[in-house]
């Protein structure tokens, strides 16, 4: 009451010197006394999650809000090595019809389904933790309906591990095969697109260690730990749609 008081005199003429100061601080007095009556009265009893300290939803997370807003400029540097490789290749078209030949697509086309299917892994974690369940405890390790965050993610972390080998062997094919970075234009837009590609894959494993890590330092599995996971995974299909799309560019659109 005290700040509506203090409006209602100054708008009747009995604010003291420095009446618009007063305003302000009368104007800013009931924003804060609006907004703390706003929050006490909308407050409504709501179950509480299953993972111990996670209440409510009542906001976006802001760790995941930068994770999509970082990758966001991350979907900017791959478009530009996009544009880099059609670019080229409109200038190019006899060198991409001579050297896409030697690409060894069934091989390629394997080594996609590996990633895609470690999506499909990762996203199976991403339920567990959201359950509150970070691995699995007391049962035997074939049992995968008792799997926790951490099989799941150790399962991800292998099958994104075999697709950068993939990639590995391809790379020593294609220098056998004469194609290198500095060869040709051809080399240097194959190995720059497939190569960052492969460098953020790895960004990836790396975080998967660090997930998986987390759960054996902790005792209680806590809301911030399963919004870790949460991210991660998103990362992790934001690198599957981008190779993806590369895999359609670079060894079917020849």
């Amino acid at each position: 009451m005290a700040p509506i008081v203090a409006v209602l005199q100054f708008r009747h003429g009995l604010a003291p010197n420095g009446g618009v100061a007063v305003c302000r601080v009368a104007n800013v007095a009931i924003m804060a006394h609006v907004a703390t009556a706003s929050a006490v009265h909308s407050e409504s009893p709501v179950p509480t999650g299953t993972i111990p300290g996670h209440g409510p939803v009542t906001r976006p997370n802001m760790v995941s809000v930068g994770t999509i807003v970082w990758l966001s400029s991350e979907l900017m540097f791959f478009a530009g090595l996009f544009a880099m490789y059609f670019t080229i290749r409109g200038v190019e078209p006899e060198l991409w019809a001579n050297r896409t030949e030697v690409l060894n697509i069934p091989f390629a086309t394997i080594n996609t389904l590996v990633l895609v299917i470690s999506s499909v892994w990762c996203q199976l974690g991403v339920h567990a933790a959201e359950h509150g369940k970070s691995h699995r405890s007391g049962t035997p390790l074939w049992q995968i309906s008792s799997w926790g965050m951490r099989e799941w993610y150790v399962l991800t972390y292998i099958f994104g591990a075999i697709f950068v080998s993939g990639q590995v062997l391809e790379y020593a094919e294609l220098v056998h095969e004469g194609v290198t970075l500095s060869s040709d234009p051809y080399g240097s837009v194959f190995y720059l697109t497939t190569g960052f590609h492969a460098m953020h894959v790895t960004g990836g494993l790396l975080a998967f260690l660090l997930i998986i890590g987390r759960t054996f330092t902790t005792r209680t599995y806590t809301h911030n730990q399963a919004a870790g996971a949460v991210v991660t995974s998103y990362y992790w299909h934001f690198v599957d749609v981008v190779w993806i799309a590369l895999f359609a560019t670079i060894y079917l659109l020849r």
